[in-house]
């Protein structure tokens, strides 16, 4: 008992263990690989990445021209890196050590929206490229 009346007096009039967040930002945890950066000037279109993105963080939407684009949603990422590894363009996709920023209603993307789109328009540009082709 004696020992507990001691540790609480001391806790009283120590310093917190803890991080004032948001005041103070938490430093990030050893080996942390840092969020995903895309430059889209030097991406090739590949979907290297959309495909082996295990929790399908990256998708392509396509144009019935061919064109391609990149979504992507640092809040479903998973961070493995993986994306990083497949690409085959140098430095289109990197990993930065810095943090995700904090997630509220405006920068959370209707992805649902995004992987719906993704998949209707993939199947538009099949079908629009096979009438092509069956017509030379």
């Amino acid at each position: 008992m004696r020992k507990m009346v001691v540790q609480t007096i001391k806790n009283l009039f120590s310093k917190p263990v803890t991080v004032k967040y948001p005041q103070e930002l938490s430093p990030p945890p050893p080996n942390y690989r840092g969020v995903i950066v895309y430059k889209e000037e030097l991406c090739i279109f590949c979907t290297k990445c959309e495909l082996v993105c295990p929790p399908g963080a990256i998708r392509f939407t396509y144009s019935e021209d061919g064109s391609k684009k990149f979504h992507y949603n640092p809040y479903l990422c998973i961070y493995c890196g993986e994306c990083v590894r497949a690409c085959p363009k140098e430095g289109c996709l990197t990993q930065v050590e810095e943090t995700a920023p904090p997630a509220t209603e405006s920068t959370i993307p209707d992805w649902n929206g995004v992987e719906r789109e993704a998949v209707e328009s993939k199947k538009a540009w099949l079908a629009a490229r096979q009438k092509r082709a069956k017509k030379s």
